[in-house]
């Protein structure tokens, strides 16, 4: 697998995370509520929830994966346990390090739920509404595409009206992605989008 299929699968399996946890959240407060989704009782909804938790998680362990794995940036299996040790990015990949860690402390709870009791699994199981916005600005922190339509979208930027256009510099993506570098002969790695 190449540098450049990695780093797409990385960026791929992060928005995948963000949008499946986005959805696995606002479950958990319908469940919470004690509320149903129409077409749906309420056992449909706590099933859902734990069915897409489990393919967020499966998500976010091919994210890390991806990002270990990928030799064009130095990321070790210790960076993505222990926030803010990284050589890249220290401030963005540690806030993904938190939120990876909040998550695996309420998954590893969940696993054990039967043993824990119910409050000390809920009272963990907490840390899940504190790990979604630290991904969020994870995500739009040390995102490539956070720039670009597509990411102001996925950040909840939206497409900008006209008038907010208007008052900032438009943001071009250069499509740099194929050109290779005269270094090493590699792919050169896909720019982030920029303000002209």
């Amino acid at each position: 697998m190449t540098s450049e299929t990695l780093w797409y699968a990385n960026r791929a399996t992060g928005a995948a995370c963000l949008v499946l946890f986005t959805v696995v959240v606002l479950l958990g407060i319908a469940v919470r509520l004690r509320g149903k989704l129409p077409g749906l009782p309420r056992f449909g909804t706590v099933t859902l929830h734990r069915t897409l938790s489990l393919s967020a998680t499966a998500f976010l362990a091919l994210h890390v994966a991806a990002a270990v794995i990928d030799g064009y940036v130095d990321i070790t299996p210790l960076d993505a346990l222990v926030p803010f040790v990284s050589g890249y990015q220290p401030l963005w990949l540690g806030l993904g390090t938190v939120a990876l860690d909040l998550m695996l402390a309420v998954l590893v709870t969940s696993l054990l739920r039967a043993r824990l009791g119910h409050r000390t699994w809920r009272a963990v199981h907490w840390l899940a509404y504190a790990s979604w916005p630290i991904a969020l600005v994870h995500g739009i922190g040390i995102g490539t595409d956070t720039g670009a339509e597509r990411g102001r979208f996925l950040h909840g930027d939206g497409p900008d009206p006209p008038v907010a256009r208007a008052q900032r510099p438009e943001l071009t993506c250069p499509r740099a992605s194929r050109r290779r570098s005269t270094s090493t002969g590699r792919p050169a790695r896909p720019t982030a989008c920029a303000p002209n």
